[in-house]
């Protein structure tokens, strides 16, 4: 089982992304983001170790949202990792609220228990869309990616803390308007 730090859109405008997972769902073996049974978010750190400290992990993620308020956030562009299969996902437009959170994580906690894409100087702020595309449909895939034109905007309003699979929220706060 894994732990994960996280930052969630837990209102309506997460339907924006939602409908984007059932598009990327049309490429996928099966849909992956509606299985999770969790909402949109921003993933900050995965530590795998089967002693990963809940509380501490919870303590260190309220210290880095200390004064912090919800996130609007803009996605204008989907991109992907390569691999097999591959993944695709909505890039945010830069904010230096989440390279502040995800820099006090790294900071409190070592990076070395943490999954490697997920430490300082590999991790990449993404808002998931599908992580199992097949690999008969990757070039289709790829070219929804880049034929996505549109802007939308999420509020990303709880942090949270959970462990996976299946997901189940072990710590959540909702943060201030």
């Amino acid at each position: 089982m894994a732990l994960a730090i996280n930052i969630r859109a837990d209102n309506d405008s997460a339907g924006e992304i939602e409908r984007l997972w059932d598009q990327v769902a049309a490429f996928e073996v099966e849909p992956s983001m509606r299985a999770l049974r969790y909402r949109p978010h921003f993933t900050f750190a995965i530590y795998d170790s089967p002693r990963a400290d809940e509380k501490a992990a919870w303590d260190v993620m309220q210290a880095a949202i200390a004064g912090e308020t919800q996130l609007r956030i803009a996605f204008k562009r989907i991109c992907w990792f390569e691999g097999s299969p591959l993944v695709l996902w909505a890039e945010p437009e830069v904010d230096e609220t989440l390279v502040r959170i995800h820099g006090a994580i790294s900071a409190a906690i070592d990076p070395a228990h943490c999954r490697p894409h997920y430490r300082p100087g590999a991790w990449t702020p993404h808002c998931t869309l599908g992580t199992a595309v097949a690999d008969e449909r990757r070039d289709d895939a790829m070219a929804f990616a880049r034929a996505f034109d549109r802007s939308i905007e999420v509020l990303f309003d709880v942090a949270d803390c959970v462990v996976f699979p299946p997901v189940r929220i072990i710590a959540e706060q909702r943060l201030p308007s």
